[in-house]
């Protein structure tokens, strides 16, 4: 998911296109305005932490694009194109590291796990939403 500054920044169509030129396929992509109780259940995880209340504020402070993308080692792939949550430890050429300065100003979401992004898709998709497509390419990825 991208955050709502990389709307704000006209950043979303870089952040796209470099998930796709690592050769994985979008199956759902949808701009909305995320609700305090969606958000809340989002981050549920950190609901205890002292940036929880920060999370939810800066998620829900504009639309976001919510996005389901596919591919072998997805979940990694996607987690090592975005880089470290910490923008000071993201390494040059990740989203973050190039497009990040504060931890609390994150510009994308990634799920840490298959278990997390199967709960997260859920929560953003209807199964009507996510479409599986033939990708021509796929031989080459």
């Amino acid at each position: 998911m991208v955050k709502p500054g990389v709307l704000h920044r006209r950043l979303v169509g870089e952040v796209i296109n470099r998930l796709e030129k690592k050769g994985l396929k979008l199956i759902g992509l949808k701009m909305m305005k995320i609700s305090a109780e969606l958000a809340e259940n989002h981050y549920a995880e950190h609901k205890e932490k002292p940036f929880y209340r920060d999370l939810v504020d800066y998620i829900t402070s504009g639309p976001v694009i919510a996005m389901v993308w596919e591919g072998d080692d997805c979940v990694t792939l996607v987690r090592k194109l975005t880089g470290s949550t910490k923008p000071s430890e993201a390494a040059p050429g990740t989203i973050r590291g190039d497009f990040c300065m504060h931890t609390q100003h994150n510009i994308i979401h990634a799920s840490d796990s298959p278990e997390s992004a199967e709960r997260e898709i859920n929560l953003f998709f209807k199964p009507e939403e996510l479409y599986e497509w033939d990708d021509a390419n796929s031989h080459w990825f």
